[in-house]
């Protein structure tokens, strides 16, 4: 089960510079106030992505779905950007191996390598065009507008490379929409084209849509047990319905970040000491960064609010930023991401009589974890630890709803619109604008 320690947030681990247990505990007006409020917006159905754990018969489908491209096809291709992109990757490299796309068809028992080319760099999309056989690719849209220019631009380049493989007629096979059950180019040209087109729940936005066919296609198509990833999420749900904000780990996590932030500490770092949650980092990175950055509070007072989100791996970041985190500037938060018990063990051979021989590198990154953590603590620096007792479908399906529901809840604490995105709008006129010039 996942668990989240707050000791070294504590003033009895980092001394004035931490948090008291009457601190912890004066969360309760606020707690009541913000479970009051999620379940009103509920009720409106206007936040979604809290009852998506529940879609046990979608996942189902799609791994039906999945299963008939197994050894049909070789690629898996997800064109797309930001929420359309990162969750499918932070499960990919959480849940296969890192050289899953290295691998034979019969060593990855006939499931599709995974590709999430998430930019416009023409050099990226070059390598892509330059490497996958078309005829034996799958291309996913990923747009919940169905409109984004990134999305597009894209599909028409890969679009007019798969034509000229397979032909017009056969190209469609080879193409599946995930967008807006209604509205938006990639809908309307679904519909007109009799292409496999799969839904975006209209309240679910991009960066919280990780467990909608947005992040699960990607998943089944690669094996993943996207059925144990949803039971893991709905596990946290369940935990996460105490009203008690020690035994509440959203909560938890979000109200120690809010006294911190009101304390000044406004950067927030998630270090994962396990390469197959780095790319969690990534994805929540953009949770927090998108929902929690916002000019106005939900009154319109201007508040500039919004911790900054900073991602590190451990050990690699021992090596650059940690000399940052201990002597820099008292304006920093730590969460560790901690795995118990890792998938592989690798014994370090004995030479010269070495100290490290004898010893397995499973061991020495815990021990190299558990350093930094003492080492910040004794410089007085806050960190929390989120541990699973090892990575699978199941735990990351609690770490990822883990981290929406706290997104929810920091944004309760902060009074803002935790789902809405005004500040990258303009960005998009003006890229329209140069396109047109």
């Amino acid at each position: 089960m996942t668990e989240i320690s707050i000791q070294n947030c504590l003033k009895s681990n980092v001394g004035a510079f931490g948090l008291s247990p009457a601190d912890i505990q004066s969360a309760g007006k606020a707690l009541k106030a913000a479970n009051l409020s999620l379940d009103e917006q509920r009720r409106r159905h206007e936040i979604g992505f809290f009852d998506l754990p529940d879609n046990i018969s979608e996942a189902k489908k799609i791994a039906a779905i999945a299963g008939k491209w197994r050894g049909k096809y070789e690629n898996f291709v997800v064109i797309g950007i930001g929420g359309s992109a990162l969750g499918n990757i932070a499960l990919q490299t959480a849940l296969r191996p890192w050289t899953w796309n290295l691998m034979s068809a019969s060593q990855r028992k006939g499931w599709l390598k995974i590709f999430v080319p998430d930019n416009v760099d023409p050099t990226l999309i070059g390598g892509l065009l330059n490497t996958l056989d078309m005829s034996k690719t799958l291309f996913n849209v990923v747009s919940k507008s169905g409109t984004t220019a990134e999305c597009l631009a894209n599909y028409f380049i890969l679009r007019n490379a798969l034509e000229k493989k397979v032909g017009k007629a056969k190209a469609n096979d080879h193409v599946i929409f995930t967008t807006d059950p209604e509205k938006g180019y990639l809908r309307e040209k679904g519909r007109k084209e009799g292409i496999l087109t799969l839904n975006i729940p209209p309240n679910v936005g991009g960066r919280f849509s990780v467990l909608t066919p947005v992040g699960l296609l990607s998943a089944a198509a690669a094996g993943i047990d996207i059925v144990s990833l949803l039971a893991g999420a709905k596990a946290m749900r369940e935990r996460c319905a105490n009203s008690n904000i020690s035994k509440n780990p959203a909560a938890l996590y979000a109200w120690a970040h809010t006294l911190f932030y009101k304390k000044g500490r406004n950067v927030h770092v998630m270090m994962p000491y396990s390469n197959e949650l780095k790319d969690i980092a990534d994805w929540f990175r953009q949770l927090w960064a998108e929902s929690l950055g916002k000019k106005t509070d939900r009154k319109g007072k201007t508040v500039f609010v919004g911790p900054t989100p900073v991602k590190a791996l451990g050990a690699t970041d021992q090596h650059s930023q940690v000399q940052l985190y201990i002597e820099g500037p008292h304006d920093k938060v730590i969460t560790f991401l901690s795995v118990d018990k890792f998938g592989t063990e690798l014994k370090i051979p004995s030479y010269d009589k070495h100290p490290l021989g004898g010893k397995n590198l499973g061991q020495l990154l815990k021990a190299e974890e558990n350093a930094t953590r003492d080492a910040l603590a004794n410089e007085g620096r806050p960190n929390l630890t989120v541990s699973v007792p090892e990575v699978n479908a199941r735990s990351v399906g609690e770490l990822l709803f883990l981290f929406e529901l706290a997104t929810a809840y920091s944004g309760e604490f902060f009074d803002i619109n935790a789902y809405d995105q005004p500040g990258v709008e303009l960005g998009k006129v003006l890229t329209h604008k140069y396109l047109s010039a």
